[in-house]
């Protein structure tokens, strides 16, 4: 029988504990023999490659003596797999390990900078990859057996990534972009010929196939060679296009109102992939908050469908190399645990890892519900979640927590939240906002950010958490606020504008300066803030008046900062000098920092401690404040 408890305190089996425990998975990948899985999972701040039979067989570590890491930009592309061979990145090196047995061998020198997207070519001699100082990006190529020095290949753009050999060994394709653009503002796909040597591989003859303005996306050739498949942003959604390399003909083969590409914050990100036979493709489509797997014929029809029980959201899609038919890729949905899926060539799935190794039980868990509200005129979008514990009831309306996404160009979707279920499973309900600039919903929308971050998101999400209330859905006086990296911006500049709204905020790794935020974050999104605001020096009025540092007396509500003290794409001084005004107004406010933690929490130890004061925090000043 139900206990009658107060919202907010219920006792939940989603323990800071366990949220610590969980593993995360990065990637899938099929042998090249079509007989072997090899996913990455991320154990506390280790990762672990691991490998199993197909179609199924035990699973075993490849390489517990190396933590498996790729950290160009956001990380990404850590590893490829080949015909009996892996190749991973690891302490900023390339390395080979053979699937049967024996030690990992280093394939590049020590110091060179960061190494991501190892793409192998067809005769598994060479290995091109995507490198980066910090300053200089590039593509280089070294030989799989790490005799020779590794070389340049290509460095003519400001950024680079998701490098791939064309089936005869004779052309790269890769994605590049320049600044002041991010990779979904104005991309160019290029194919680079090959002329291969006795100690090298040289690049010939450069080619641009097509180019923005909008994402281009994952260049991969068919099997046979003939055609070259890609992701492209036409008009308002980003569709499959391909290539016929025999005519240069260029087509898309998808033509609805939904995206096909991921706005590429990282290295290896793959939503596409071919069919052995050269005439199918299978990718991910997706529409607002979900997406799904479907196969389609170049050549038009019905796609077909491809499902796993209760996923609503697909990552990381590969296809068997061989004729076995066999996909892989991440599933996971609002109930559903993140996994790794093998579906065969019946289309029956099967999970070969999960994130969770005791789960929680379903009823614990709570589905989302798709709701949108108007602000100022705009529709805007958003994912709901009521609270839910069979073991509590409450009287009265739930507190809310509005979470507030990052990038800001991203989205929340229907993928398993841990986070979220924490909440609800605790007797929070949860307002996830895809507020305007958010992806998802087509280009306009993504769009409608540009010059007016800390205006239009900050409205969405004030009007989302209203309409919960006057939905009745909520206590209007139990309103919280939170977010990380440009969502903790939205976090800091909404407490600043609307005091009084919210009861509490909180704020992970929070952007509070914009003037050091451009001067300070890593490479990759130097010149974010170009579109997002507008460039320095002739924009610097409005990055002062949207600056929180700047309107920080403003801030009257209980805030909760979490910061990593090696945070490089928001330094620790962002957090440090805001808790300063803070002290000093006597605004009641909680501070933690993560020694050895960056742009997000990795460590077991800091995960569970995060989440364990996170809720003595809300407690004190929300539930019992």
């Amino acid at each position: 029988m139900a206990v009658k408890k107060p919202f907010g305190v219920w006792d939940s089996p989603l323990t800071p504990k366990r949220m610590a425990g969980q593993k995360r998975l990065s990637d899938i990948q099929i042998s090249r023999d079509g007989r072997y899985l090899v996913w990455l999972e991320n154990r506390s701040s280790q990762g672990v490659l691991v490998m199993a039979p197909i179609p199924g067989g035990a699973p075993q570590d490849l390489t517990a003596e190396h933590s498996v890491r790729a950290r160009v930009g956001y990380g990404g592309g850590d590893f490829v797999v080949g015909q009996d061979t892996v190749y991973f990145v690891s302490d900023g090196r390339l390395w080979r390990k053979a699937l049967s047995a024996g030690l990992p061998k280093p394939i590049t020198p020590a110091g060179n900078g960061a190494i991501a997207s190892p793409a192998l070519s067809p005769n598994e001699r060479w290995i091109a990859y995507v490198y980066s100082d910090g300053q200089d990006d590039g593509i280089a190529v070294v030989d799989t057996l790490g005799q020779y020095w590794p070389q340049k290949f290509l460095a003519d753009h400001d950024f680079f990534m998701q490098p791939t050999f064309s089936p005869e060994g004779n052309e790269l394709a890769c994605v590049a972009w320049n600044h002041p653009n991010m990779p979904w503002d104005d991309t160019e796909l290029l194919t680079i010929g090959i002329l291969e040597e006795t100690s090298m591989i040289r690049p010939g003859a450069v080619s641009r196939v097509i180019s923005g303005p909008g994402l281009v996306f994952q260049p991969i050739y068919s099997p046979d060679g003939r055609y070259l498949a890609f992701a492209h942003e036409i008009d308002n959604w980003t569709q499959v296009m391909v290539k016929d390399r025999n005519t240069g003909e260029i087509k898309p083969v998808t033509f609805d109102d939904a995206e096909y590409a991921p706005p590429a914050w990282g290295q290896g990100e793959r939503s596409l992939g071919w069919m052995f036979d050269s005439r199918s493709l299978v990718v991910i489509r997706s529409r607002k908050a979900s997406s799904s797997c479907q196969i389609l014929s170049i050549d038009g029809g019905i796609p077909e469908e491809v499902g796993y029980p209760g996923a609503t959201y697909w990552e990381q899609l590969a296809t068997s190399p061989t004729g076995n038919g066999y996909i892989a890729g991440i599933v996971s949905g609002d109930t559903l645990t993140p996994r790794a899926v093998a579906i065969g060539p019946d289309r029956v799935a099967s999970a070969v890892a999960y994130t969770a190794t005791n789960e929680v039980a379903e009823n614990y868990l709570c589905a989302s519900q798709s709701i949108s509200w108007t602000s100022q005129g705009v529709a805007v979008h958003g994912l709901y979640y009521p609270p839910n514990n069979p073991d509590y009831v409450s009287d009265g309306r739930p507190p809310l927590v509005v979470l507030v996404h990052g990038g800001p160009t991203g989205h929340v979707s229907t993928a398993y939240n841990g986070q979220i279920q924490f909440f609800t499973s605790r007797g929070y309900a949860v307002l996830a906002v895809n507020y305007r600039g958010s992806t998802g919903y087509g280009r306009q929308y993504r769009k409608a950010l540009e010059g007016l971050w800390g205006v239009v998101d900050v409205e969405d999400v004030v009007s989302g958490a209203l309409y919960c209330v006057e939905q009745g859905w909520v206590n209007a006086h139990q309103l919280v606020i939170m977010g990380g990296s440009a969502g903790g911006y939205t976090v800091l500049k909404t407490l600043a504008d609307h005091p009084g709204i919210f009861k509490a905020g909180v704020s992970l790794f929070g952007v509070s300066n914009l003037f050091t935020l451009a001067a300070e974050t890593h490479k990759f999104e130097s010149r974010y803030l170009d579109s997002m605001l507008g460039p320095l020096p002739d924009a610097s009025a409005i990055y002062h008046d949207r600056s929180p540092i700047f309107l920080a007396d403003s801030i009257k509500d209980a805030l909760a900062i979490f910061q990593g003290d090696e945070d490089v794409v928001v330094p620790r001084n962002q957090a440090d000098s805001l808790v300063e005004i803070l002290r000093n107004n006597g605004v009641p406010h909680f501070y933690e920092v993560y020694p050895g933690e960056g742009h997000g929490w990795r460590g077991a130890q800091t995960i569970e401690r995060f989440y364990s004061s996170l809720q003595k925090f809300l407690v004190q000043y929300v539930i019992y404040g």
